[in-house]
């Protein structure tokens, strides 16, 4: 997990950020390629977004991705959602049990973000996602793997549209962007259409570019800013 810590003094409970990396890709990722540390403290700095913890979690290294799922005997999901959460609480001593948790990725990240955000909505305040795969179906256009080794028991388990389904009782707040130009905008468009037609409430953008971290460099500020509108006025 690589992590950034805003080098603020004298603060305690600042929201944690997760943010999931795409296929091929690891913890350093969005460091190294989306420079979002230092997207992050210019907006702190400005005051543009309020002081935050970023955690870059490897998604497991299984395969070209692991898709945050359970599957072939790893639990995947669980490292995400559990283990990483309470390995930045016990080694970030501004980061409590008590701090508001928030989720975010790009591709395969972006079905991460949006699928355990959805499904795990107590534990996460918002989701942001970036050219979101929206279907594991859609995970052997960007791996060598076949879709079965990603396949859940249960089939709700396996798109946005289901586990919203599934677990869409109580939602946390919800954005998610895609590229113009990017290979999965009908998808996007289409997970943007079925929302609308079931009163779920998000926002949805479009905007110039591709699948490339360009794209994603430029617009991550867009979800921490949409992350800072959602912490509690107290902090």
């Amino acid at each position: 997990i690589c992590v950034f810590v805003p080098p603020v003094e004298h603060v305690e409970n600042l929201p944690l950020v997760i943010l999931l990396h795409g296929v091929y890709g690891s913890s350093w990722v969005w460091t190294q390629k989306g420079g979002v540390h230092r997207t992050a403290w210019e907006m702190i700095q400005k005051g543009t977004i309020k002081p935050i913890v970023i955690a870059m979690p490897s998604d497991g290294l299984w395969g070209d991705g692991s898709g945050y799922l359970a599957h072939n005997n790893y639990d995947f999901e669980k490292w995400i959602v559990e283990d990483v959460p309470n390995a930045i609480v016990q080694n970030i001593p501004s980061v409590s049990k008590t701090s508001e948790l928030f989720i975010s990725g790009l591709s395969m990240g972006g079905f991460g973000a949006l699928r355990l955000g959805i499904k795990y909505a107590k534990k996460f305040k918002a989701i942001s996602a970036h050219s979101s795969i929206t279907d594991i179906t859609q995970m052997p256009n960007f791996v060598e793997e076949s879709k079965e080794n990603y396949e859940q028991e249960d089939y709700l388990e396996n798109s946005i549209l289901g586990v919203l389904k599934k677990y869409g009782d109580t939602l946390p707040k919800i954005r998610f962007d895609c590229g113009s130009e990017d290979e999965l905008i009908s998808q996007n468009r289409e997970l943007h259409t079925a929302l609308n037609k079931s009163g779920v409430e998000h926002i949805y953008e479009e905007f110039e570019g591709g699948h490339e971290w360009p794209y994603w460099q430029k617009h991550i500020s867009k979800t921490l800013r949409f992350f800072s509108d959602s912490i509690k006025t107290e902090q």
